[in-house]
Formats: structure tokens, sequence, C-alpha cells
């Protein structure tokens, strides 16, 4: 047994049975015909993982397509405008990713001319790429060794071996790590580190696990103490605090006044309506939305103007009309995007 897992279940299989145990099963029953598996191409991997992140696979697989339509290569991903990078995201959320893979781009345009590295110590100098998709690239682009670990992973292996910590938590991170690094095979790593992924999405889901059709229950500490439910182990809940907002409608037949938002606020450089701090006195509510960030709530209402004289001295700077045409072509964050799909028939 290696060092990181002394302390852990007994009844694990060594490194060598357990990830050919993986690899069997992922070659018969994982998944093995999504859009970025097809040709293995890095650049196809590198956007998949981008776009992965925080988000479900069946969520992606259309984003992912039509990214690759208007940008097939990543030195056009590199040449574009942040602009058409956000647009093309547009409904994805968590648009740091975007902007982080547009950077990605840009450096290995500039240091690699359009080259990605197999090496993951390569990977994690690259703006956005952590050890995680550091790992998932070397193993799914290159098929070289290499360990990875996310909520997938950290689920399989805290129930497999027995890992009492919160997940999240530093000791959890630090031992599970230690155990990726420790199991990982020399060969096949593309299809043990896409089974890893595909238990903890298919088999070894966070509620009601289908333990019957999982490979590794003979061994797995929490099937055989009865702890499926209990492992991994929860952290406290906290409550999510609700946050009013408030934004401005002005428009006219022509089409919308909307601002870029700054880059250190949420939706940076997304276009929006324009955000106050209090209900202005002299507009009327047009209406109202709500969206859950990660750590809060927004509970917006949306007040109409006549036009933008009306509230000069309090509204923010740069305000552009956008036509009602043009509004499919610029990056909106997704609660305005739907508000103003809602709307737009009835513009006001």
């Amino acid at each position: 047994m290696n060092k990181a897992s002394k302390s852990l279940s007994t009844t694990a299989l060594p490194p060598s049975e357990f990830n050919q145990t993986v690899i069997r099963w992922q070659s018969e029953h994982g998944r093995n015909e999504l859009p970025w598996q097809l040709e293995q191409d890095p650049y196809h991997v590198l956007v998949s993982e981008f776009m992965l992140q925080q988000t479900q696979v069946a969520t992606v697989i259309p984003y992912f397509t039509r990214w690759l339509h208007h940008f097939p290569t990543l030195a056009t991903l590199a040449s574009a405008s942040e602009d058409e990078v956000l647009t093309q995201w547009q409904g994805l959320g968590f648009y740091r990713r975007a902007r982080n893979l547009h950077k990605a781009a840009q450096y290995l345009q500039d240091t690699y001319q359009g080259q990605i590295p197999a090496q993951p110590q390569l990977l994690q100098e690259v703006p956005g790429i952590g050890p995680y998709t550091a790992g998932a690239i070397t193993a799914f682009a290159f098929n070289q060794p290499a360990a990875l670990v996310d909520g997938n992973v950290k689920r399989v292996f805290c129930r497999y071996f027995g890992i009492e910590q919160v997940p999240t938590s530093t000791a959890a991170d630090k031992l599970i790590w230690q155990l990726a690094e420790s199991y990982y095979p020399e060969q096949d790593n593309r299809s043990y580190a896409q089974g890893l992924l595909d238990l903890g999405a298919t088999i070894c889901t966070p509620r009601k696990p289908n333990c019957i059709s999982c490979p590794l229950r003979a061994s797995c500490y929490a099937y055989q103490q009865q702890r499926v439910d209990d492992l991994p182990t929860k952290p406290p809940r906290k409550t999510t605090p609700t946050k009013p907002g408030h934004f401005i409608w002005i428009s006219n037949a022509k089409g919308i006044f909307l601002t870029q938002r700054s880059g250190d606020v949420i939706w940076p450089r997304l276009w929006s309506f324009p955000e106050v701090t209090e209900p202005p006195l002299q507009a009327a509510l047009h209406g109202h939305f709500k969206h859950t960030f990660s750590h809060y709530k927004l509970a917006a209402q949306v007040w109409q103007l006549a036009h933008p004289n009306q509230l000069a001295e309090t509204l923010p700077t740069g305000l552009e009309l956008i036509s009602w045409q043009q509004l499919k072509n610029i990056a909106l964050p997704t609660p305005i995007k739907r508000y103003l799909d809602k709307h737009q028939q009835n513009p006001g």
C-alpha cells in the first residue's frame, strides 16, 4: 500500500489492479463518443476542459460545437477580440473561464507557436490552467501519465478509500491528490482518467449512486461499511444571502441603451442595463428578475426611463444605443439576455 493510503481503507486494491479495473470498465461502459474525444485534438481538449469547469457535459456539447465552428483553431481564437470571445461564450456563465481560455490561446500562440505542450508542468504555466486542467489535457490529448482531481474524482476517492474529511478541506485535497498521483497508470492514462470521471458522473453520483453497477464495489470502503450516503462528508450548510439590484431600461423604436460593465464587478466586460444603487424616484417599474451566483442571490428590479437625460447625473457613463438587431451580436449576461428576450417583443 502506498504512503498516501496507509491510514485508509484496508480493502482498497493496489494501484495496478485499481487502474486496470477502471480501464476495463471504461472501455465497455464509459463515455467514448463525446465531441472532444473523436479527434483527440489538443485544442479541442483545451476548449472542452475550460467549458466543463462547473458545467455539465450535456450543457457543454452544443456550445463546444458552435465554438469550433467560429474558432476552428487555436490561432483563430488567439487573434479574436474579447467581445467576440464573450459573445460566443454567452449562456455558459462563469465568464472568467472564457477570458482565461482566450488568454491561454494567446500565450500558447506566442510561446509555442500555437502548439500545446504535453507536460503538466509546462501547461500549468499557461494562464488559466491549474493542476486539474493540466492533468486532463496531458491525459486526454496526449495519453500521457498525469494525475487529475475534480469533484467527480474526489467523490469516488472519498467513498472508495474512506476519506472522512470534507473533500474541499486542505487536508482532504492534499490526500486525494497524493492518491491520484499514486494510482494513475503509466499506460492507457486516457482511458483511466476518463473512467474515473465517468464513474463519478454516471455511477458514483452525489445522490442515489448505482453501486450495484460499480466495478469497484467489492473493495469500496463506503459500500462495504454501508456508508455510501455518509461520504463524502458534507460541509456545514451555509445560508445564501439575497441582495437587491436596480437596473435601468431606456429604449425607443431603434433599440435600447446599454453599457459595457467594468472589469472589476459581476459580469465583467459584458453589456448590460445600466445599474444604479437605489430605485430612481422618476422611474416606473418595468419588471424584475432573479439570478443565483455562487455566493449570493440577486433580486433585481428594472426601472423604466423615457430618456438618458432623465437621470444623467446618476447613470453610468458610456451608455450606447444598441439596435434590437445588434443585440444578438454582443455578449450579454444570461439573466439580462433572458429579460431582453422576454420584453423585446414589447420593448415599452
